[in-house]
């Protein structure tokens, strides 16, 4: 399971850009390495990172092995109402987790 951090503003007016601020701690094995014996080490990492607003997708981003392990993701999106802004992260080994944040918009 992930330790996540979420920056969203807590009040926006109508039409403000709000800057949006994820982190997840995940260690992010990308499956190339191999233990000292020769072994070579599963892959585990996160692959997507979406975000609703309102139930409705306002951005997405699929990862690969290259990023780096508990990837910072940083993005923008217009405050357009108030509601609920839900933040899912999915990856190798059936991993999800899934937090949410209130938004009031004036």
């Amino acid at each position: 399971m992930a330790n996540v951090r979420i920056d969203v503003p807590k009040t926006a007016r109508r039409g403000d850009i709000i800057e949006i601020k994820t982190l997840a701690a995940h260690h992010m094995e990308t499956g190339f390495r191999r233990t000292h014996l020769g072994a070579p080490i599963a892959r585990d990492i996160i692959t997507t990172f979406v975000c609703l607003y309102n139930g409705v997708e306002v951005f997405r981003a699929d990862l690969y092995p290259s990023v780096s392990a508990n990837p910072f993701i940083q993005f923008s999106t217009v405050a357009t109402e108030s509601g609920t802004l839900e933040f899912q992260w999915r990856g190798d080994n059936g991993f999800t987790v899934t937090e949410t944040a209130r938004i009031t918009v004036a």
